[in-house]
């Protein structure tokens, strides 16, 4: 009866979202990923609606704050830390140095390897846009108690566990 309520209860939530259209997701409510998904997306949405005039993404953002809080970092660390392929983590990197945000420099004890680092500007930038991240965090955590939001975080870190296996 749980999945049938799940289902139903879905099938309302996305009548609302598709402009009163009703469809049957069989199965897909009570999968894991299909629900993290649509919560990534939703986030994703509010995040742009919210923060994208600024012209960042969550991703570019998370790549900025990483950069800060590491700088010097090489550019295959980063890809490891944010779970991203090398070649992808370099037209990221192409980006954001073009946008003068980051600074690609040689690392001295490694001439094959590049340390980035943020720019005047990407400290500016990261500082400028922070409290506009916090606000959309703040907004989309709301309707949670600080400790359902310390509980979402730790259930969400074993689902990750649990999928490296």
């Amino acid at each position: 009866m749980r999945d049938e309520q799940e289902g139903v209860y879905h099938m309302a939530t996305e009548a609302e979202a598709n402009g009163g259209e009703v469809f049957d997701f069989g199965e897909l409510p009570g999968l894991l990923g299909y629900e993290m998904r649509r919560t990534q997306l939703a986030i994703f949405r509010h995040f742009a609606a919210n923060v994208g005039h600024e012209n960042i993404t969550p991703g570019l953002y998370g790549t900025l704050i990483l950069i800060d809080r590491n700088q010097g970092m090489s550019q295959s660390s980063l890809a490891r830390a944010l779970s991203l392929d090398r070649s992808t983590m370099v037209a990221v990197i192409d980006q954001l140095e073009r946008r003068g945000l980051v600074q690609r420099r040689k690392d001295p004890f490694d001439r094959r390897r590049h340390a980035l680092h943020l720019t005047e500007g990407g400290r500016i930038f990261v500082t400028r846009v922070r409290d506009e991240v916090a606000a959309h965090e703040a907004t989309v955590a709301a309707d949670l108690s600080d400790k359902e939001k310390a509980e979402l975080f730790r259930l969400l870190r074993k689902v990750q566990a649990g999928a490296q296996r």
